[in-house]
């Protein structure tokens, strides 16, 4: 047998000194099994070839389907999708960690060992990995990967585990910014499941990456993170929000109705400490059903000035949409002139009934919102368009994070007329305000 397990002529492996080819049969005798049958045709591999040889199949006999269907697109699509939102969140924990770790240590070894500040508080415990980071630098130099100067240093090389290797080692210099030693190295290790996972390339599973989702989400705020977004203590960023919120205006949440929404976003978390409620719609369900008559007084008297605006029970549009959605007579216009009263219950019980105005308004309901803390920088509003056969419980919802978001558009900062739609509802409400009615 030649090299590789060629089979080579019975010619040459006779004046190699290899065994002779089989002999020829006589004519009319009997061939042997598998004599003339192509490897992969209906014989075994090897039939027919000289004992000691290797018969080498062809790549088309081999047989395997390369292409994939419906069903392995749809997975590849899933694991992918999974992956790229946990390396997002992992991304952020890195990044915030990393700089963490450069603002408390750079002020106590930068002024002794100069450049090579992070070799010398890695210490002789972490010489192994430090010196791998400074020489996959190094390569990064010479091959020209360093696109950014920033980066052009051995913290930018190293792992999210050897940044919480150098947290820990020097704790008592993190210990007066971070209450809890233990609650971030918990919180981290959570996350090196997933990091493996998603390094790897394997299939992340859905518990997974919702608990990394929830381990980065605390780290963040423990590293204290969200100062910039006044509004995340009532609706929290989402990691994706922040890469590419400026592909969907201001809207961070989409749910397929207000069930689905009351389950990430409760009344009470949308309400409650607000300064400010703007609110207009046909009935305003939300408000009135969830939010309790006692719970309103009591943020009324903390300070919020509340406009709610109703469609005039009255009015031809509410036997209109009682058309619509096949309800009897009056049902509808009972149902608002309900929510109207109880408001005014509401109302009657505070000292400053100004700070509590209720109206409405005779045109066409078009859309339900609810806007709250809409004049300043922390906005998040709540708005559903009318379908012509859906309730309101059945329409799908937008969550919108007002403030102006300061998005980037073609390499751009948008101008300051550029606004999402936040700030389009906010105007459509005023205007409404303005043509419609005290009640009394």
């Amino acid at each position: 047998m030649s090299p590789g397990g060629l089979e080579l002529p019975p010619g040459d492996a006779d004046r190699d000194g290899g065994p002779a080819g089989p002999a020829e049969a006589p004519p009319g005798a009997a061939a042997p099994p598998g004599a003339g049958v192509p490897p992969g045709a209906g014989a075994p591999p090897g039939a027919g070839a000289p004992p000691g040889t290797v018969a080498v199949t062809r790549p088309v006999e081999i047989g395997a389907e390369l292409d994939w269907d419906a069903e392995a697109w749809s997975e590849v699509r899933t694991r992918a999708q999974r992956a790229g939102r946990a390396y997002i969140w992992l991304n952020l924990v890195e990044q915030r960690l990393r700089a963490v770790v450069a603002a408390v240590l750079r002020p106590v070894y930068e002024p002794v060992h100069g450049e090579e500040w992070v070799v010398a508080a890695a210490g002789p415990a972490g010489q192994e990995w430090v010196q791998r980071a400074v020489a996959v630098r190094e390569v990064s130099r010479r091959k020209g990967y360093l696109l950014d100067p920033a980066d052009d240093n051995v913290l930018s090389f190293l792992t999210l585990p050897q940044l919480r290797e150098l947290m820990v080692q020097h704790w008592p210099c993190f210990e007066p910014y971070f209450d809890d030693r233990r609650e971030v190295e918990l919180a981290l290790d959570e996350l090196e499941v997933t990091r493996n996972v998603v390094s790897r390339n394997r299939a992340l599973s859905l518990t997974v990456l919702a608990q990394s989702e929830r381990a980065s989400a605390r780290i963040l705020e423990i590293l204290g993170s969200g100062a910039g977004v006044p509004s995340a203590d009532r609706l929290p960023v989402d990691a994706v929000e922040d890469l590419v919120g400026d592909r969907y205006a201001d809207v961070v949440q989409v749910h397929p109705d207000r069930v689905r929404l009351q389950r990430q976003l409760p009344a009470e978390d949308l309400f409650g400490g607000a300064r400010r409620l703007d609110a207009t719609g046909i009935g305003l369900n939300l408000l009135v059903q969830n939010f309790s008559g006692r719970r309103m007084v009591r943020l009324a008297e903390s300070g919020c000035r509340t406009r709610l605006l109703f469609l005039n029970p009255a009015s031809s549009a509410v036997k209109r949409r009682e058309r619509e959605l096949g309800l009897k007579k009056g049902e509808l216009s009972r149902s608002v002139e309900m929510n109207i009263l109880h408001m005014r219950r509401v109302r009657s019980k505070l000292r400053d009934p100004g700070a509590f105005q209720i109206h409405v308004f005779d045109e066409t309901p078009r859309f339900t919102a609810y806007l709250v803390d809409g004049d300043g920088p922390d906005g998040v509003g709540v708005v559903q368009s009318y379908l012509r056969r859906a309730r309101g419980m059945e329409a799908p919802v937008l969550v919108l994070r007002g403030g102006g978001r300061n998005v980037v558009r073609h390499g751009q900062h948008a101008r300051d007329g550029d606004h999402g739609l936040f700030e389009t509802y906010r105007e459509e409400f005023e205007s409404v305000w303005l043509d419609s009615r005290p009640v009394s």
